[in-house]
C-alpha cells in the first residue's frame, strides 16, 4: 500500500453538485437507528428463533415485523457510506481509518466483553435451564466456552450479537480505505451515471441487483452475521455502503429520489402485502419452490421501493435541523450499543411477573428508552465512558 496517499490530502469533492450536510438523512438514520428499539422489542413476542421469549408469543406481529425487516439495516449500510464519505471529505484517509478504528473497534470490544454477556446468559437460562447464575457463566463466556448447545447449534462465545453491524461496518470501511489507497481519484469522485438522474431506473435497476443476490447467492449462503461465511449478506450489506459512499455528494440522485418517493411507497407497500400474505400463508409449512424464487423478486422491490420512499419523503419533509435531532444523532450509537441487552434483561424479567401482554409491552419500551437515555446521559457525561459507547472524548 502506498503510504503517501495514507497521509495525502482530503478526498477532492469532484464535479457536480455537493451538498453540505444532508440533514434528512440524520432524519432518516435516527429513526432507523429508533425502529430497531421496537423491532427487537417485536422479537420477543414472535415465533422466530431469539435470545428470550415471552409467553405471549405468536405470530399475530409478525407481517407487522415484516414491513420493516427487509430494508432496515440497508438503509442505515448505506447512510453508513454516506457519512464515511462526508468524513473522508475532511480528513485525511490515514486520521480518516485511525477515527472509525476508535469509534467503532473500542465500543465493538467492550461490547463484546461486557454489554452483551447478559443476552446469551438469560438465552441459556431460558432455553437450557442454566441455572448456576450470571458470575459462574460469565467466567464460562470469558474463556471461549463452547458447551452450550441444543443439538447441533451451539453458542459462540463470545459473541458479538447485535454488534454485527458495528463489526461488519468497521469492516467494510477498511477494505474502502484499501481501496482508496489504490485508486484514490477513481472511487473518491464517482459520477452517478446517467440512468440514475432520469426515468424510473434508480427504483428499477437496484431491485434486479437485490433480486439477483437474493435468487443466487442467498440459497448458498444463509445471513449468519458471523463475517466469514455471510456472503449474501456481505454482497447486499458491501453494495448498499459503497453506493451511499458514491452518491453522498450527488444532489441529482437525492433529486432523484424525491421524486420517485410516491411509485417507491407504493411499490414497498404492495410488495409487503404479497410477502406477509406469503410468509402468513406458509407459516407452518414449506412453500413451493417457484413460489419461493418469486418471492425473493418480491422481497427485493419491497426492500429497494421503501428505501428509496424514504429518501425521498425525508429530503421532501425533513431536511432541516433543529436541537432535538443534534442530540439524537449523536445519541443514537450509544442506544443502539445498549439496547438490545436492556431488552433481554428487561424482558427475561417482566415475563416472570405473568402480566397481560400490553402492559408487558409498554413496560419493557418504556424501560428499554430509559435504559438508552440513561447510558448516553452517563457516557456523554463521564469522560472515561465517552469512547467505550463511540463518542468523541471531547464533546459531541
Amino acid at each position: 500500500m502506498n503510504t503517501a496517499l495514507l497521509s495525502a490530502p482530503r478526498i477532492d469533492t469532484g464535479p457536480g453538485p455537493t451538498p453540505g450536510r444532508l440533514a434528512f438523512l440524520d432524519w432518516v438514520r435516527v429513526g432507523a437507528f429508533g425502529l430497531l428499539i421496537f423491532y427487537h422489542v417485536g422479537m420477543f413476542y414472535v415465533t422466530w428463533d431469539w435470545h428470550v421469549k415471552s409467553d405471549h408469543a405468536g405470530h399475530g406481529l409478525e407481517p407487522l415485523m415484516l414491513l420493516t425487516n427487509p430494508w432496515r439495516l440497508t438503509l442505515l449500510f448505506l447512510i453508513s457510506g454516506v457519512a464515511t464519505r462526508f468524513m473522508a471529505d475532511k480528513l485525511p484517509l490515514a486520521p480518516l481509518l485511525r477515527a472509525r478504528l476508535a469509534r467503532l473497534g473500542i465500543p465493538l470490544l467492550f461490547g463484546m466483553a461486557v454489554l452483551v454477556a447478559p443476552q446469551p446468559y438469560y438465552e441459556v437460562v431460558e432455553k437450557l435451564g442454566y441455572g448456576d447464575g450470571f458470575i459462574a457463566f460469565y467466567a464460562r463466556y470469558l474463556s471461549f466456552d463452547g458447551s452450550f448447545c441444543r443439538g447441533d447449534d451451539c453458542l459462540i462465545l463470545p459473541t458479538w450479537n447485535h454488534l454485527w453491524f458495528v463489526a461488519y461496518l468497521l469492516v467494510y470501511t477498511l477494505v474502502l480505505g484499501a481501496l482508496l489507497a489504490l485508486s484514490p481519484r477513481r472511487l473518491a469522485n464517482p459520477l452517478p451515471p446517467a440512468w440514475m438522474v432520469r426515468g424510473p431506473w434508480l427504483l428499477v435497476l437496484p431491485v434486479l441487483f437485490l433480486a439477483l443476490l437474493r435468487l443466487f447467492l442467498l440459497p448458498h449462503f444463509e445471513i449468519t452475521h458471523a463475517l466469514v461465511d455471510d456472503w449474501y449478506n456481505h454482497a447486499m450489506s458491501f453494495s448498499a455502503f459503497l453506493f451511499g459512499f458514491a452518491i453522498a455528494r450527488q444532489d441529482r440522485v437525492w433529486a432523484r429520489a424525491e421524486a420517485l418517493r410516491v411509485p417507491a411507497l407504493l411499490l414497498g407497500l404492495v410488495t409487503w402485502i404479497a410477502f406477509a400474505t406469503y410468509v402468513w400463508q406458509y407459516r407452518e409449512s414449506d412453500p413451493p419452490e417457484a413460489l419461493r424464487m418469486v418471492m425473493r423478486i418480491i422481497y427485493a422491490g419491497q426492500q429497494w421501493g421503501f428505501i428509496i420512499a424514504i429518501l425521498g419523503f425525508a429530503r421532501r419533509y425533513l431536511n432541516h435541523g433543529n436541537r432535538w435531532l443534534s442530540y439524537l444523532s449523536v445519541g443514537v450509537f450509544p442506544f443502539y450499543i445498549i439496547h438490545q441487552t436492556a431488552i433481554v434483561v428487561a424482558a427475561h424479567h417482566l415475563k416472570a411477573l405473568g402480566l397481560p401482554v400490553v402492559l408487558e409491552a409498554v413496560l419493557l419500551i418504556a424501560i428499554t428508552i430509559a435504559a438508552c437515555l440513561l447510558t448516553y446521559e452517563a457516557a456523554r457525561r463521564i469522560p472515561v465512558l465517552r469512547p467505550f459507547f463511540g463518542l468523541k472524548r471531547g464533546g459531541g
